[in-house]
């Protein structure tokens, strides 16, 4: 998913495993299941065997804030590889700027004007998706974390950090 606009919170930062599953609100074995089997591989550093770390980057987070919600929303995982299989091969646009329609069992792309069925099947009771929404729930959650970070007492590590170590070994 292209041309996207930079914020603030959309620095080079990057986000380790643990830090990226809790600012999504997602279990770190559903996030490791996701990346090695390709649904989102991290941006910035990818698991290179046995001890090695993953390292996510803002969009990432960003996608997997949508898959979640997706999934949160009844969308089978199936279906929610289909749509992101079609968002990264035809959405130029800001990601934050479009709308997800669910439609039952169907996932429909709102992008500006066009309404694109991205699953290609079923009808239903439409829900509006914005991802807008989920963007600034995504920006909170990394503000609350950045929070943690500096409020701690210096020798102090946040459990992020002591997972981080851990995980580094």
């Amino acid at each position: 998913m292209g041309g996207v606009r930079t914020n603030n919170l959309e620095s080079a930062r990057t986000y380790s495993g643990t830090q990226a599953a809790d600012i999504v609100g997602i279990s770190y074995r559903q996030l490791d299941y996701w990346a090695r089997t390709d649904l989102v591989r991290p941006s910035a550093t990818d698991a290179a065997g046995s001890g090695s770390r993953r390292e996510y980057v803002y969009r990432d987070l960003l996608e997997l804030k949508v898959i979640k919600n997706l999934l949160d929303a009844g969308i089978k995982l199936e279906s929610v590889r289909e749509v992101f299989n079609y968002l990264r091969r035809h959405v130029t646009t800001d990601v934050a700027s479009a709308h997800i329609v669910i439609s039952g069992k169907s996932v429909v792309l709102c992008d500006g004007d066009h309404l694109i069925d991205a699953v290609r099947n079923g009808q239903g009771v439409l829900n509006v998706l914005p991802l807008a929404t989920v963007k600034n729930e995504l920006d909170a959650k990394i503000i609350e974390l950045k929070r943690r970070e500096r409020q701690a007492p210096a020798g102090v590590q946040t459990a992020a950090q002591r997972t981080s170590n851990v995980s580094a070994r």
